[in-house]
């Protein structure tokens, strides 16, 4: 089985080096000063679980992905409708797709049963604007990928990876496909985990509470997860935008595994580590809020839902992306 990851940053590098450190045929698709330091010396990758460096094919060329058997998207949500019609036209016959952006997925709706409670919802603006992305990707190729990982891009090709090592996937319909447990089997080998979800959606939700909280809320504030939980006013905070995104998911036949307190709490525990909107900001670059709060609002006025608390977070986010943008 031959990998290629598309939008090898600070997830796809990791992900691409632990593919190729246990045996995978891998190559990584970047650009900058990244791409040049990863094709020198290959990605290095920090981690409390040792360190180690890999060296896959790199390159700067997403005609890459025409030779995969299972491509490994990691580009941020906003990217996909621009790339969307050439990687639709790129993709092998029988080649998998394996997304793993924030939020809610561009593929979210496809083969949802319909006992979800999102009669006539087949897609969202705030996710995939005017359907680009639905209209140039089979919908043969989707595998949904929930990321429960944290790392940073400490310097071009180095990878420190905070902690995780969980990319939970599926197909759209829950379904266990022979191709879904193949990739999980090369994620153990390059010590990762990608147990099959037959009910990935509810997996999306409980990252997506956490992301609609954490990520917008230590953009404004400039604060680290675990700086977050020293304040119990922020604590009420991010309590109300949890509850207002678990209403949303309640009408769309979600059931979280695990209780909203303790992953409030397990985000929290994460400590010294900047969220990747955080990181984003700092960096000069866009805000990925679009398919997080965006979505949240998008969601919640189709049907039905009060959301007040997540609709001025995302205001606020959407101001300081625009100031961002216009003092760059």
């Amino acid at each position: 089985m031959k990998f290629a990851v598309l939008g090898a940053g600070a997830i796809g590098a990791y992900v691409g080096a632990a593919l190729t450190r246990g045996g995978a045929d891998v190559t990584l698709i970047a650009r900058g000063a990244h791409l040049a330091a990863m094709a020198e010396h290959g990605v290095r990758v920090q981690s409390p679980r040792g360190d180690f460096c890999a060296r896959p094919e790199v390159t700067g060329d997403i005609a890459a992905v025409a030779d995969a058997d299972v491509v490994f998207v990691a580009l941020k949500a906003y990217s996909l409708p621009a790339i969307a019609p050439q990687l639709g036209r790129l993709l092998a016959p029988g080649a998998a797709a394996i997304w793993a952006q924030n939020g809610i997925p561009w593929w979210y709706f496809q083969s949802l049963p319909p006992t979800a409670g999102a009669v006539g919802l087949t897609s969202l603006e705030s996710v995939d604007p005017g359907g680009v992305i639905a209209a140039s990707i089979s919908p043969d190729c989707n595998i949904g990928c929930v990321v429960y990982c944290s790392t940073e891009i400490v310097e071009p090709g180095v990878i420190r990876h905070v902690e995780g090592t969980r990319f939970s996937i599926g197909e759209p319909d829950g379904s266990d496909s022979p191709r879904v447990r193949e990739i999980s089997r090369a994620f153990a080998a390059g010590g990762l985990r990608a147990p099959v979800d037959p009910r990935l959606r509810d997996q999306i939700w409980l990252k997506l509470v956490g992301n609609v909280a954490f990520n917008p809320i230590t953009a404004l504030t400039g604060a680290t997860l675990g700086q977050l939980g020293t304040l119990p006013a922020m604590h009420d905070l991010l309590r109300a935008l949890f509850a207002e995104s678990a209403a949303v998911a309640a009408r769309l036949g979600v059931t979280f595994p695990v209780s909203l307190d303790r992953r409030l709490e397990a985000g929290i525990e994460v400590g010294d580590h900047k969220t990747s909107m955080l990181q984003d900001l700092e960096a000069g670059k866009r805000l990925e809020l679009d398919c997080m709060t965006g979505a949240i609002v998008e969601l919640a006025a189709r049907l039905g839902v009060d959301v007040p608390h997540t609709s001025t977070v995302h205001a606020c986010v959407q101001l300081l992306d625009r100031l961002r943008a216009e003092h760059k």
